[in-house]
């Protein structure tokens, strides 16, 4: 799909057991003009200038649902992709606006039986009017001084029910193994036993310390996110202010607004935590998918989103992984709005050589391990070492146990994990 000069081009997947292309052109109309009588004033060459219109309709295999208990067989349900085009004279370059009119009603007409925003392409209109990334992978890799393999890291769990002073004990032990990053649980925020304030505060010296002693700053993540934006911004504020440089954002929970409001005063690179995505995407005949999604959280200004991995401990399918590494690192206008993939859930080093293999043989991304680090049989720093020597013999295309020959902490973990997935 190609973007028409000042329009907005969305591409719905739209099911009916009627007519789907009739329900294209319905969604052109009611999203853009409407269905009343024209009022006055409103002349046809001010409804031209405003209207959306059907631009391309491709006929898709239709599918057959099984009915309800009470009717007999199956009924066979009609599917198209229909690109239908917005004036960005209608909606002006405003995120809100753009979810508004081609999204926010279009559940609502009758005669769907499936409908789905399969992509979305911006007019150049759109290209200053937001900030995007501000470090991104280039940044991410200058902040931790990691070049020419994956960024490693891990991840502290609120499970753990860990102090302040508990966690920074942990943080020491994980930064004096080599680990490049580290970050809250998205569910760590400020609780009663771990307040953020009181966390930064113990966590901050153990990462000055170690950079004072090796050159070398890892990359801690505190949770900073809020309803009240103003609060999100203190809390950012309390960690710039200690010498962090990163933050755990749960974007589905602060919204565009608090996205955009923290970005435009933002010194923290901000890792984006997709929790309640899979609200809008799980059903494959309803919601979005993350292409769209991943398109404007990178134009709000996310540096980092995670988005699972291979084999990962929840519903998504490998492939669905595949594609949204591709969301992430495709550029929509140009090569500074891509953000760095974040391959997690459930992760250690065993799915690295298939990463590696799906993702384009690339080695930008952070590769982010729970269990796969903290559980290693001979402690987190043994766990760092595997993961790193996976990636290696991954990159060099070694299999992992021809290279666990000579490396212990890589024997180890495939071990210890085999086929286990780990948070």
């Amino acid at each position: 799909m190609s973007c028409l000069t000042d329009m907005v081009v969305v591409t719905y997947l739209i099911e009916s057991a009627g007519d789907p292309e009739a329900l294209a052109y319905k969604i052109a109309h009611d999203q853009s003009t409407g269905t009343f009588v024209p009022l006055a004033g409103e002349t046809p060459e001010l409804k031209a200038r405003v209207s959306a219109r059907v631009v391309d309709i491709r006929h898709l295999s239709p599918v057959g649902i099984p009915s309800f208990p009470q009717e007999a067989g199956a009924r066979e349900y009609r599917r198209i992709e229909a690109d239908i085009a917005y004036p960005v004279a209608a909606v002006g370059p405003d995120l809100a606006a753009i979810m508004t009119i081609t999204m926010g009603g279009v559940f609502s007409i009758r005669g769907f039986s499936g409908i789905r925003i399969r992509d979305i392409a911006l007019p150049q209109s759109f290209r200053n009017a937001y900030a995007g990334p501000q470090f991104g992978t280039s940044g991410t890799r200058m902040l931790t001084g990691v070049e020419g393999r994956p960024v490693i890291g891990t991840i502290i769990k609120p499970a753990l029910g860990l102090r302040p002073h508990e966690t920074a004990d942990l943080v020491r032990d994980l930064v004096d193994a080599g680990v490049d990053f580290i970050k809250d649980d998205e569910k760590l925020m400020s609780p009663a036993y771990s307040p953020l304030e009181e966390r930064v505060k113990a966590v901050m010296p153990v990462i000055l310390d170690h950079e004072q002693k090796t050159g070398r700053k890892v990359m801690y993540a505190f949770g900073i996110s809020a309803t009240d934006p103003d609060v999100m911004m203190r809390n950012h504020d309390i960690v710039a202010n200690a010498g962090g440089n990163a933050a755990v954002i749960n974007i589905q929970s602060v919204g565009f607004g608090g996205m955009a409001f923290l970005r435009k005063r933002s010194r923290l690179v901000l890792h984006a935590h997709r929790n309640g995505w899979d609200i809008l995407t799980r059903h494959p005949g309803l919601g979005m998918d993350f292409k769209v999604y991943c398109k404007f959280w990178r134009l709000l200004g996310v540096d980092q989103m995670q988005i699972n991995g291979i084999r990962a401990k929840y519903w998504e399918p490998d492939e669905s992984f595949v594609q949204a590494f591709s969301d992430c690192t495709t550029p929509i206008f140009a090569p500074s709005d891509i953000c760095m993939p974040v391959v997690c859930s459930g992760q250690w080093g065993g799915q690295a050589p298939e990463t590696w293999k799906r993702t384009g043989k690339t080695l930008d991304l952070l590769y982010l391990c729970g269990g796969g680090i903290v559980s290693h049989p001979d402690g987190p720093a043994a766990g760092v070492r595997a993961v790193r020597q996976a990636w290696d013999a991954a990159a060099r295309e070694i299999p992992l146990a021809v290279h666990a020959n000579t490396h212990s902490e890589l024997r180890h973990a495939l071990e210890t994990f085999g086929q286990l997935d780990l948070a």
